[in-house]
């Protein structure tokens, strides 16, 4: 659904392309930041089971409320519709992201079971990047390659797919309850940690004078065990270890918005075939399935004899620098083909255009502005200032052997954001 979400949002829904940027970003920032919220719930409250159970319900509802504000034809806000759509179904992601794949382990005896859970996690991740592939490739399809309900595009279709399936998808899931292992709530360690953390913030700031700890989290040892607090230091240290991760993914991400918009500028001709905008985002996982034995098997091997890359932080290391060249390629890319993009009249402006038909260059006169038709030319003047409608007066003037030509005084209407052309 993601893959066609931007250009939806700008030629069905109309936003423009920097306000669709947003609100994609936005949507799939709730869907990162909704799976903590769901994983406190099913590890506090409600379990695995039903916190899937229940947010592939909202997530499902959500697939529909989505499909139906996509129909052009029904009197209804399409745009509210849609973005509410967004809303249940980021809302959903948060209960299936963090549950789905610990429930899936939850159903071995370990460490009896401890191949079977490997070629299950296997299996499940290898599945997920198949599903992607396909839904990158076929979904495009669907809303380009079909017209319906008197539109070009098939927008309900793209969307109403997917739902089906996630409906077909929950009663598969709930047909299967009886044979699987249900574990009760053990209580999130999440909430665990920030009551920590928390606790010895508050004992730092309240020390009496001359008391001191080697560490600031040494501070919650009146109430936490030890083994609590010396575990999160060590993730407070990833996080901060991590954190330039939040800048590579920030960059990832604009695939699905800037370097869509970027193809939608582009022919799609790749190697003969073409590919909708929205279908370029397919070459991601694609390319994931095919590199990773290569990398493991080949090329990392290579690298780590001739002493290059032999630990995963050097791997990370060189994977972000890479990153980081994609987008200066793009950025040159985007350079080369800006000339081409379309001029659009903005708010309080107008754009004019003037042709000359004639073997002969023509003087202009308008909104108190001198200019000159080049024979067989134009004249082009961008960001006129208007507000609504406004009139204005246009005297025309031979030249050269056209002087004998009377001159030529007329009105038109430049209509605020639109273009004008004579």
């Amino acid at each position: 659904m993601r893959t066609i979400l931007a250009l939806y949002l700008h030629k069905s829904l109309g936003f423009s392309e920097d306000m669709s940027t947003v609100v994609y970003h936005v949507f799939v920032m709730l869907c990162y930041f909704t799976p903590l919220l769901g994983g406190i719930i099913a590890d506090s409250w409600l379990g695995k089971y039903r916190t899937i159970f229940y947010v592939s319900c909202i997530y499902a509802v959500g697939n529909i409320v989505l499909a139906v504000g996509s129909v052009s034809s029904l009197n209804i806000s399409h745009k509210a519709m849609s973005l509410v759509g967004l809303f249940l179904i980021a809302a959903g992601t948060g209960g299936i992201k963090p549950c789905v794949s610990s429930f899936g382990g939850d159903q071995f005896v370990m460490p009896e079971q401890e191949r079977q859970l490997q070629g299950f996690f296997s299996v499940f991740y290898f599945t997920i990047n198949a599903g992607s592939v396909l839904s990158c490739f076929f979904t495009p399809m669907l809303r380009e390659q079909v017209s319906c309900l008197g539109q070009e595009t098939c927008d309900p279709l793209a969307f109403g797919v997917p739902a089906v399936l996630m409906v077909i998808s929950i009663m598969f899931f709930v047909g299967g309850r009886r044979m699987y292992k249900m574990k009760d709530p053990e209580g999130n360690i999440m909430s665990l940690v920030c009551k920590c953390i928390g606790h010895a913030i508050s004992r730092k700031i309240s020390r009496k004078k001359g008391e001191g700890r080697e560490h600031w989290l040494d501070y919650a040892d009146d109430i936490y065990p030890k083994r609590l607090i010396e575990e999160t230091k060590i993730f407070i240290n990833l996080a901060i270890l991590f954190s330039p991760t939040i800048v590579f993914w920030a960059l990832y991400e604009q695939q699905g918005s800037r370097w869509t918009f970027q193809a939608s500028h582009m022919d799609g001709n790749l190697g003969g075939y073409y590919l909708d905008p929205d279908q370029i985002q397919t070459l991601n996982p694609v390319l994931v399935l095919i590199f990773i034995p290569i990398f493991d098997k080949g090329f990392y091997p290579l690298l780590a004899k001739l002493r290059i890359i032999r630990t995963p932080l050097q791997k990370l290391s060189w994977g972000g620098l890479l990153g980081a060249l994609a987008f200066l390629v793009s950025g040159l890319v985007e350079l080369k083909i800006q000339p081409s993009y379309p001029v659009l009249a903005g708010s309080g402006e107008a754009h004019l255009r003037v042709y000359n038909t004639l073997q002969c260059d023509i003087g202009l006169n308008y909104m108190n502005n001198d200019g000159v038709v080049n024979q067989l030319g134009m004249l082009e003047r961008l960001a006129l200032p208007v507000v609504g409608n406004t009139t204005v007066q246009l005297k025309m003037t031979g030249r050269d052997y056209c002087k004998t030509y009377k001159a030529v005084e007329t009105s038109f209407v430049l209509q605020e954001m639109e273009v004008s052309q004579f």
